[in-house]
């Protein structure tokens, strides 16, 4: 499988602090059944103030010790990006890390706060669509506003936007609300990927098998394979072995 949302790299985020912790999470991952990974550390300005340069020495240490601790993971760069108008100053200074590119459009991975969707979101997509840039709008089913009405998703949708869905939402690790969305915007046969957004091996593990296997025994083996396979490869342009549900 390929994992498009995860934080693995350390010391950069609130993902792992020290490289012990990081490769703790790639093993995690390898067992699990991922044998790619995009790694989204956040930039978020003011909060997190990473950057393609310093997020790329970040990764090649972490590819380093990979490689020394022999562990079968291939990781590549992407960011979370969090939504704010200063996602043009990176972006005009070539300091805002893609997922990929798929049809002429690179993909990033947009975040909104937890508590809402901002005012001036849709004219921001706009912007972001107009310079061929097609946001992945990062697990909107655990946004609160979502949660409490999932209309407010479907001008994204309709703007043009992907959506990755949480893997262990759907698998109830989010609680009620959070999985009962999931649920509805797969039903509403919107753009999805599933990621595992992984933080830590306490609570935010990089799991995606739970919701796989969710997807399969709703959809079929087909579907879920195609949710953190090949509509993930697609975006990251990587080659990955299937494991079946």
């Amino acid at each position: 499988m390929l994992d498009l949302h995860c934080h693995m790299l350390p010391g950069v985020d609130d993902g792992p602090q020290t490289m012990d912790e990081a490769v703790a999470l790639a093993r995690y991952a390898v067992a699990d059944g991922i044998r790619a990974a995009v790694l989204t550390s956040h930039v978020h300005p003011g909060r997190y103030g990473n950057n393609r340069t310093s997020l790329q020495q970040a990764l090649k240490a972490f590819e380093a010790q990979l490689a020394a601790e022999s562990i079968p993971l291939k990781v590549r760069l992407g960011a979370e990006a969090r939504f704010s108008d200063e996602l043009f100053d990176l972006l005009a200074a070539g300091e805002l890390p893609f997922l990929g590119e798929v049809d002429g459009y690179r993909i990033l991975l947009l975040e909104f706060p937890h508590e809402m969707i901002p005012v001036g979101a849709d004219k921001l997509v706009t912007l972001l669509l107009r310079q061929k840039i097609r946001p992945l709008i990062a697990h909107p089913e655990r946004n609160k506003t979502v949660m409490a009405k999932l209309d407010r998703l479907e001008p994204f949708v309709r703007l043009g936007c992907w959506l990755q869905i949480t893997a262990d939402s759907l698998a109830g690790g989010f609680g009620p609300a959070a999985e009962r969305t999931a649920w509805a915007i797969f039903e509403a046969g919107w753009n999805c990927v599933l990621a595992s957004d992984g933080h830590n091996l306490a609570h935010r593990p990089p799991r995606l098998s739970a919701g796989r296997d969710a997807l399969a025994r709703r959809y079929g083996h087909d579907f879920a394979l195609d949710h953190v396979i090949h509509k993930p490869a697609r975006i990251a342009g990587a080659t990955v072995t299937a494991v079946a549900p």
